[in-house]
């Protein structure tokens, strides 16, 4: 038997990757759990974007699972605000978990604080602690925030996750390229590497494409996503856009931080092909990916992107699209290894995305073995069996 603690900030209904990770995650441990365990998952109530709206109870009780839903203050992108947050979202936790006894500890983190609370939880308790690593913060701050708030900012969050990563059992990295940095910082630790995958809705879709038609221009391309500093859309689309007039319109899913600047960029830019669409949920977004031509992807032009593997390239391949991507390092690795017509361009680069655009197939590309290799199900089972032998082992 085992009480597992699960860490998540995100949880399903909210839209992005790191709540359908845990939710499919859940699903599968819960198969593969001896008799009489128990998780609760510890998460928020849907928070990710203020322009969608999704209900959920702040509480779930199953048999084996339960779910809490910690409400947080009002919050933007911002970094003081989603400090406010996470503030709120650890006090909760530690509020809950006070009179409750574990014996594992599981946290699923890309913004490095979810995994430095479950350090904490682990080590005050002498329990084993199981990451889930999504993001490499440290990286992705020296290069989103001004260089005078870089250097001490990257310090104290280098402490943190020495911390948090010092005192795990057992760390999980979503991208094979992540993996140089963690084993340069951490040599002793056992790594894993079980990444993102393709949820079901995305597989069936794929397998019912409809018959194959003509297309002409000007192509429908998709963008669906956050719209964020990590992602440049603010960069790339408004002269993408203007150089593709006539020959593409694009379609812009999401909201983020970069937001008003992607607005305002496309305003100043003069562009009437691009539609900014605020975030829908997954059935409407499957969609929209089959109404698009051409599915586009985009990281802005910074070293720590070089190293992730987005989510959305899993969905994006499934639909069985074209699929347009502005990615450089590990990312444009797996795309060109892996992902049949696919045209992959230098980020920030409208020159380079003209050129690559050029190259695509503008048809139905089913990729069957993409999505049998790459099945969330089936990924999300080995680690549910690696997380509870851990825990099993722990105990002995």
């Amino acid at each position: 038997m085992l009480r597992i603690l699960f860490l998540s900030f995100y949880y399903t209904p909210d839209l992005c990757a790191g709540s359908f990770r845990a939710a499919a995650l859940i699903q599968a441990m819960q198969s593969v759990l001896p008799a009489g365990s128990h998780i609760d998952v510890l998460t928020t109530l849907p928070n990710r974007y203020s322009s969608f709206n999704a209900s959920a109870p702040e509480i779930e009780a199953g048999d084996t699972v339960a779910i809490r839903r910690i409400a947080l203050p009002e919050h933007k992108s911002g970094m003081l605000d989603q400090s406010r947050a996470f503030i709120a979202y650890a006090r909760g936790v530690r509020a809950h978990v006070r009179e409750r006894k574990y014996d594992l500890v599981f946290a699923t983190s890309s913004r490095l604080m979810t995994a430095v609370l479950g350090a904490s939880i682990a080590r005050n308790r002498n329990l084993p602690l199981y990451l889930d690593i999504r993001d490499i913060f440290v990286d992705t701050i020296k290069d989103i925030l001004p260089r005078w708030l870089a250097w001490p900012m990257g310090s104290v969050f280098s402490l943190l996750e020495r911390y948090a990563v010092g005192h795990a059992g057992r760390v999980n990295l979503v991208s094979r390229g992540f993996e140089p940095y963690f084993s340069k910082r951490y040599p002793t630790k056992r790594l894993s590497f079980f990444t993102n995958g393709i949820d079901d809705e995305f597989i069936v879709k794929a397998q019912d494409d409809k018959p194959e038609t003509k297309v002409v221009p000007p192509y429908s391309v998709l963008y669906a996503g956050n719209l964020g500093e990590g992602q440049g859309l603010h960069v790339i689309l408004p002269g993408l856009a203007r150089a593709m007039n006539g020959q593409a319109k694009f379609t812009v899913i999401g909201d983020g931080g970069r937001k008003l600047q992607l607005k305002q960029a496309l305003d100043t830019a003069g562009v009437d092909n691009v539609s900014l669409v605020d975030p829908v949920n997954r059935s409407a977004l499957v969609q929209a990916y089959q109404e698009a031509d051409v599915l586009f992807l985009h990281l802005n032009d910074h070293d720590a992107f070089r190293k992730v593997l987005p989510s959305k390239v899993f969905e994006y391949a499934a639909v069985g699209k074209p699929v347009w991507a502005g990615v450089a390092g590990y990312a444009a690795e797996f795309i060109e290894a892996e992902i049949g017509n696919a045209a992959v361009f230098e980020p920030c680069d409208v020159a380079s995305a003209v050129r690559a655009f050029s190259t695509l197939n503008i048809r139905a590309t089913p990729r069957p073995d993409f999505i049998r290799k790459y099945a969330r199900r089936n990924i999300m089972q080995r680690l549910a069996e690696d997380v509870v032998s851990f825990g099993l082992g722990r105990q002995l």
